[in-house]
């Protein structure tokens, strides 16, 4: 039950946290027998939108206008004509005629951006994977530190995607602050987050913005690895 006027949500100048309490469904265009919880869009300033969808039965998402990534919580979505599962995802190209279904109840991250061409590169094409078989690697050495890159290292990608998992007592290595913006989406676990010169307690389900040269910083605790998924603009 929620305390009367109470939450761990918070908005600042230059980061956000989004917990489940305040999030707020609502039909965006394109939308049939489906919802949006819409946790970032250039109305606060981002450079993307990311939102999770949730799907009923025969749920539909229209083709976009720009180019889309899609992470699959929970259930299934035909994309590309494949079906995905939880943990499988999908980018596809601005300008490509393909939609999402559902043929049951399911749930899907989705990050949405406009694309920055790079001098004479053709734009990345359409491409499917799976979280679960791409390789891990440790974040500066560390073992209990593994991340995996979702999208090919190409600059042709103007953004990258990856999941970072942390083992109970893990950290990132020091304060980070870059001019890349992030959106994160905690899968797994929880932790403290640093944003700028707040110190937030995270779980699994919540939402983070952070602007470029907001100060970060996270480290795991709990008996179970954290993990989330991850969005930074990259390559330009």
């Amino acid at each position: 039950m929620q305390r009367l006027g109470q939450t761990r949500s918070a908005h600042r100048h230059d980061h956000m946290l989004l917990t489940p309490e305040t999030f707020v469904r609502a039909p965006l265009p394109g939308m049939e027998r489906a919802t949006a919880i819409v946790h970032v869009s250039p109305s606060v300033g981002a450079g993307f939108t990311e939102y999770t969808a949730e799907f009923e039965s025969r749920g539909r998402l229209q083709p976009a206008p720009e180019q889309r990534f899609v992470y699959v919580l929970e259930g299934e979505l035909n994309v590309l004509d494949h079906a995905l599962g939880p943990d499988q995802y999908a980018y596809i190209p601005a300008g490509l005629d393909v939609g999402l279904s559902a043929a049951g109840k399911s749930r899907a991250v989705v990050i949405e951006k406009p694309y920055r061409p790079l001098g004479a590169l053709k734009p990345p094409a359409k491409f499917l994977g799976n979280e679960r078989t791409a390789p891990p690697r440790p974040l500066m050495d560390d073992p209990d530190l593994q991340v995996r890159m979702l999208l090919p290292e190409d600059p042709s990608f103007d953004f990258a995607v990856n999941t970072m998992t942390f083992q109970p007592g893990a950290a990132l290595p020091g304060v980070e602050m870059h001019v890349m913006e992030h959106g994160l989406m905690m899968l797994a676990g929880g932790g403290i987050y640093r944003l700028g010169e707040c110190w937030y307690p995270v779980a699994v389900g919540d939402f983070i913005w952070m602007a470029p040269y907001c100060p970060q910083w996270f480290g795991a605790i709990g008996k179970t690895p954290a993990k989330y998924l991850i969005y930074k603009d990259w390559n330009r």
